[in-house]
């Protein structure tokens, strides 16, 4: 079932407010006119708030932004519409712009759209499973991705992050099938990489960093509190040799277990799988393969969250097909 052009009805909890919701490309879009109807704010706020949520660098403009036809009655000629184009902004810009006014009525929407957008992936995926009778390997890779986020999803109560970035492991990469079938079959294989310059991230530099991280997000004293020697040997592991050959050869490799290894040594008091996609973002920007050709993250923010979650609620034994599946996704488009 794709999200194109589904129209519902938001209403706030006290009932003063109602906006027409646009659902389409797997995200929740308004218009800034309906931001600043949801949060109760003079539509200049709501301007300054998303200028600076781009001017800032915390969201990326094209990647967040769509312009929508939007049909109207005309003005002057009586029962004839006219379509105009409207620019909307998706979720993630409406769940920034809702920290930054603090509103009330921005917390309800954003569990509100996240239940709906949970809504539209099962019903999704139950009319797809009809859709797909005829072709039985695509049927196992559909079943197995879900059945993936549902080991999640029944393990802990999500936020909104965290659902759409699950939402986005199935949808994002919904084109590549194969890949999910390769996945579904235990057949994926790390492609082989040309010999690349490493810049490693030593012991000292990720405490400086985590360090960092814990003042400016105010993340509290026992963030980043080492419990052991086990983070130090997380480091370590991503640069092992064996006979002269590095044992993790790529540089997304080493990203993906070091991903793998700090989120499951939980090596801190608090903030482990904080820590572990922060420093897995952090070695991919030093080795400058954060981001794809097109200036795209080679992982999305909310993908990235997902995937820490599944490494998280995932086996011992599927360490190595997870491992596969990360670096599979961080390929080139």
């Amino acid at each position: 079932m794709k999200m194109e052009n589904q129209i519902e009805i938001y209403q706030t909890k006290e009932g003063k407010t109602q906006i027409e919701v646009k659902f389409e490309k797997e995200t929740v879009w308004l218009s800034q006119a309906q931001i600043a109807e949801l949060f109760q704010k003079d539509r200049t706020v709501i301007t300054k708030h998303i200028n600076n949520v781009f001017k800032e660098g915390e969201l990326e403009e094209k990647l967040v932004c769509a312009k929508f036809a939007h049909t109207t009655q005309h003005g002057a000629i009586k029962g004839k519409n006219q379509e105009t184009i409207v620019k909307y902004y998706n979720l993630d810009v409406i769940i920034s712009v809702g920290y930054r006014v603090n509103s009330k009525q921005g917390t309800q929407f954003r569990q509100w759209a996240t239940q709906r957008l949970t809504d539209y992936l099962l019903k999704g995926y139950a009319i797809n499973e009809q859709k797909l009778k005829a072709s039985q390997e695509q049927l196992k890779t559909l079943k197995q991705s879900i059945k993936l986020l549902e080991n999640v999803v029944l393990q802990k109560e999500l936020s909104s992050d965290e659902a759409i970035g699950l939402l986005k492991i199935v949808t994002e990469y919904s084109h590549a099938l194969d890949l999910l079938d390769q996945y579904d079959y235990q057949r994926l294989t790390i492609p082989e990489t040309k010999e690349e310059e490493l810049q490693k991230i030593t012991y000292k530099e990720a405490i400086e960093q985590i360090h960092l991280w814990r003042n400016k997000q105010n993340a509290g004293k026992h963030f980043g509190n080492e419990k052991d020697k086990s983070f130090n040997s997380s480091l370590e592991t991503i640069y092992q040799t064996f006979d002269g050959i590095d044992l993790y050869p790529s540089i997304r490799e080493k990203a993906a277990n070091l991903l793998y290894f700090v989120v499951k040594n939980h090596s801190f008091s608090d903030g482990n799988k904080r820590i572990a996609a922060g420093l897995f973002v952090y070695f991919l920007d030093k080795n400058k393969k954060l981001y794809h050709v097109d200036g795209s993250k080679i992982i999305a923010d909310n993908a990235l969250v997902a995937i820490t979650i599944m490494i998280a609620e995932s086996k011992t034994e599927e360490k190595d097909t997870m491992i596969k599946l990360i670096v599979n996704l961080m390929l080139e488009k």
